[in-house]
C-alpha cells in the first residue's frame, strides 16, 4: 500500500499568508511526479501554529525521487517573491517530517 508523508511546519501567524501564497504558486509542482497520489495543505484552526503538508505516494522510492529531484529544485531556485534574484526567507520557523505506511483505508460507498 501507499506511504504518507506529513511535513509539520511551524509558521508564525505573520507568515501564514506568505506560506499559503508560496504553496499556491507551486500548486502543480508535484502532480506529475511518478508515484504521487495526493496532496493537501492543512491550515491550523485552533490550538497550534503548525501547518500540515499531507502527501501520499505509491512507495518510499517515489517520494525519495521527488525529494531529490523536483522538490529540491523548487526550494533551491530563486522564487517568484525574491527581489533581485535572492532566495526568499523561509515562511516556516521549523519543520518535522512524519512518515506512515497506509495499512487500512476506506472510501465512500457509491450509491
Amino acid at each position: 500500500m501507499s506511504v504518507v508523508k506529513i511535513n509539520v511546519l511551524t509558521v508564525p501567524s505573520e507568515q501564514r499568508e506568505t506560506l499559503e501564497k508560496r504553496f499556491a504558486s507551486r500548486a502543480h509542482a508535484v502532480e506529475n511526479s511518478d508515484g504521487f497520489e495526493w496532496f493537501e495543505l492543512l491550515r491550523p484552526v485552533e490550538g497550534t501554529d503548525s501547518y500540515l503538508v499531507y502527501t501520499r505516494w505509491r512507495d518510499e522510492e517515489s517520494f525519495q525521487a521527488w525529494m531529490e529531484g523536483p522538490m529540491k529544485a523548487a526550494h533551491q531556485g530563486a522564487g517568484g517573491d525574491a527581489a533581485g534574484g535572492e532566495r526568499p526567507k523561509p515562511a516556516a520557523s521549523g519543520s518535522t517530517l512524519w512518515s506512515f505506511d497506509v495499512v487500512q483505508q476506506a472510501a465512500p460507498q457509491k450509491a
